[in-house]
């Protein structure tokens, strides 16, 4: 432990490779999704349109089965089947395709779920609704990024600190959506209400540590760091233990896509608050010190 510390107090230049070299990944990991796609990221039915059918059954259904047949019927179209569990039981299944036709896709769906019967949801998006969706998602995340970075600067007025939070919630939002792209999640409008909330969480712990460095004057950097480290570390691990709780426990599709969002920015958050704001602040302190020395 004490190496450890020694080492956040004497390398603290060098650890701030880490956040930078994490958003160096996943810039590289999005740039292939884009060669490869054509897309910045996979998006849901939500925002890209097309059918969503939810089926309760009390039968525990082979969806990967499901999904090869449902890909052999509709080859053009793209598919995905999701389990829905309760208790360890599959409670539902969610069959999400780009196809339109929901008539074809029901008489399909009927014929290789013996007990569909008529409980069952759907929902029908156009193409040109979800895109509409999609450009609205983009404005507000933009328009709230902007608000948030007038906010910082007003209320830091400096540079380097204010720069180091902004960046920090970019790495924030850029790594998790990279870390999205390789577990194959869609983003759906509910990702997009857990981005915004991602930029205040980020924002919340930042702040935090620059309001100590910059504002408290007794003891060193470095013990008003810890400080700051002890506080924001169990800020997070609270809210990461409250949101991993809701997505384990919680039934609904939606809260789950908000939480697993949350559950990997809140961990990224801790490698760019406390290796990359940290650093930057911790430098620009001691270079304004030997100036005025």
């Amino acid at each position: 432990m004490n190496k450890l510390k020694h080492i956040y107090e004497k390398q603290y230049k060098k650890l701030l490779v880490i956040p930078f070299a994490l958003l160096f990944l996943a810039f590289v990991v999005i740039s292939l999704n884009v060669i490869k796609t054509g897309e910045v990221i996979d998006k849901g039915i939500s925002l890209k349109g097309g059918t969503s059918v939810t089926i309760q059954t009390s039968h525990n259904l082979d969806t990967a089965l499901l999904e090869n047949k449902l890909n052999e019927r509709f080859p053009d179209s793209e598919i995905r089947v999701i389990t829905v569990t309760k208790t360890n039981q599959q409670e539902s299944i969610v069959v999400e395709t780009t196809l339109l036709n929901e008539n074809e896709l029901l008489d399909f769906l009927k014929e290789n779920i013996p007990d569909m019967g008529d409980d069952y949801s759907i929902q029908t998006i156009g193409p040109s609704l979800g895109a509409s969706f999609f450009r609205q998602t983009l404005i507000a995340i933009a328009i709230a990024f902007v608000f948030m970075s007038i906010v910082v600067f007003l209320y830091f007025r400096t540079f380097a600190p204010s720069s180091a939070v902004i960046l920090a919630a970019f790495t924030d939002m850029v790594v998790t959506l990279a870390v999205l792209i390789l577990l194959d999640i869609n983003i759906t409008t509910a990702s997009v209400a857990a981005f915004l909330m991602v930029i205040g969480y980020s924002v919340d712990t930042d702040v935090l540590l620059c309001m100590r460095l910059l504002k408290r004057k007794y003891g060193t950097v470095f013990s008003r760091t810890l400080s700051s480290m002890g506080t924001g570390l169990l800020m997070s691990l609270t809210t990461l233990t409250a949101v991993t709780i809701a997505f384990i426990f919680s039934q609904a599709q939606v809260i789950k896509q908000i939480m697993i969002v949350l559950i990997i920015a809140l961990i990224v958050d801790l490698f760019t608050t406390w290796f990359g704001t940290a650093g930057i602040v911790r430098w620009y302190l001691e270079r304004k010190k030997s100036k005025k020395v």
